[in-house]
């Protein structure tokens, strides 16, 4: 034990260390004019790359003036929002193909790449049991990681980067990706929670998110608008413009001219992180703090008053901050959460959820007023798609640990088009400056330190 403390001691000692001798002040990024974040001053993203994949719009220019307008996020030119209005049963299926191929699918052309899909949905002889049962974890990330690594191991072709295999490597994993995250949880959910096992096949048949929630749940069904739900949620986070942390992450390992396997661990480890792919876990853990603290979920002023101290850093998580309300490029909406909230509506009546989807509505109300009041600004805040899809999950039945993870399964389509579009268009390593602040230092022998 005394050596165990003696290690810890080590650490906390050269953690200090490390304090004191990496921090660097902020005043020095202004100075040099280095943007933090690959972003400036205003929050506006450096260029560093061209796509033709989606577009994030937030801003309109009105006589010159950059104004602020309702969002828009486009696939390969066509607005989400219509892409879910025309879809049917393979809505995320359809989006992925327009997200790899650059078009609309024909009916034809949808149905060969569901069922090349479904054909692809299986596991490498014993994987299942080999890989994903072993040291499980509740970090379903990180399971999904290490199983997106080995499957490099079961593939002869690993490291060939011709655009054919890649692509099939690519279609491969957004046909497993659900069967990673889910297998995950099943084996966490028996081995470190004493649940029950059960490892269901997926059907070819079925969508992605029919077959998501078929591996998932005991008796392997659901209802059509639990299916529609899901796929439309799938859909609206399979992509969301180049600039993204863990797309970029896709891109710049892919720019070192690394095997798919490694630009998609990659881009896993970069999604899981809480900044990025886990702001749906934090508003629903805040919406359970308010649920203890807030008597009545209807009335708004009482909400008001409980939303005020969250703000002031005296309730839920001491941070000051409301979960799911703003977004770094939207300003007046997010129009994913616009669209998926009728959505949300559906599935709540059909739960019988309406009073937890009165507490949403009466948050959606007063948060942006607050936050504007704090702010002192007359810039719009709205919610964005974060604020209703942990709910929705939730009604689905689907455990906390699983949603980041269902973000990966919908976003490895993205990954995979930019993936190839890197391949195909770039032919550079990315390779940003960083501009150094060491000064020479004279040498002093071991003996005279």
């Amino acid at each position: 034990m005394d050596e165990i403390r003696g290690t810890e001691r080590y650490f906390g000692e050269h953690a200090a260390l490390c304090q004191r001798r990496d921090a660097i002040s902020r005043e020095l990024f202004s100075e040099f004019g280095v943007k933090s974040g690959l972003r400036d001053e205003n929050g506006k993203g450096v260029l560093t790359g061209l796509t033709n994949i989606s577009e994030v719009t937030a801003f309109k220019f009105v006589d010159g003036e950059k104004t602020p307008c309702d969002g828009e996020l486009l696939y390969r030119g066509y607005d989400v929002r219509d892409l879910i209005a025309g879809s049917s049963r393979f809505a995320f299926e359809e989006a992925a193909y327009l997200l790899l191929f650059g078009e609309l699918p024909t009916e034809t052309e949808l149905s060969e790449f569901a069922a090349v899909l479904g054909e692809l949905r299986m596991m490498p002889t014993n994987f299942t049991r080999d890989v994903i049962m072993k040291a499980p974890s509740a970090d379903i990330m990180n399971s999904m990681t290490k199983s997106v690594l080995t499957l490099a191991s079961y593939d002869q072709r690993a490291m060939d980067l011709s655009l054919p295999n890649v692509l099939r490597q690519c279609l491969q994993l957004i046909s497993v990706f659900p069967m990673l995250a889910v297998y995950a949880h099943h084996a966490y959910n028996h081995y470190e929670r004493d649940g029950s096992m059960y490892i269901h096949r997926p059907d070819p048949e079925l969508s992605t998110a029919e077959n998501f929630l078929r591996l998932l749940r005991p008796d392997r069904t659901c209802s059509p608008l639990e299916a529609r739900v899901l796929d439309v949620a799938l859909l609206l986070h399979a992509e969301h413009g180049g600039g993204n942390n863990s797309t970029f992450t896709t891109r710049v390992v892919t720019s070192s001219g690394s095997d798919t396997y490694a630009a998609m661990a990659a881009a896993l480890c970069s999604l899981k992180g809480p900044r990025h792919g886990g702001a749906n876990i934090m508003v629903m853990r805040m919406m359970e703090d308010i649920r203890a603290h807030v008597g009545s979920w209807e009335d708004e002023d009482e909400v008001s008053r409980y939303l005020s101290k969250i703000l002031a850093g005296d309730a839920f998580d001491g941070q000051g901050l409301i979960y799911g309300m703003g977004h770094a490029v939207y300003t007046l909406s997010d129009p994913r959460e616009t669209v998926f909230k009728g959505y949300v509506e559906a599935l709540a009546r059909e739960k019988g959820r309406e009073r937890d989807l009165a507490l949403y509505n009466a948050v959606e109300k007063c948060a942006p007023r607050l936050i504007a009041a704090k702010r002192r600004s007359a810039r719009a805040v709205s919610p964005n798609v974060d604020f209703y899809s942990g709910f929705v999950y939730d009604m689905l039945g689907i455990p906390l640990e699983l949603y980041t993870p269902i973000f990966a399964v919908a976003r490895v389509a993205g990954w995979s088009a930019h993936r190839l579009e890197e391949l195909v268009s770039a032919g550079k390593i990315i390779r940003p400056a960083y501009r150094s602040l060491c000064r020479r230092q004279e040498y002093r022998k071991i003996e005279e330190r």
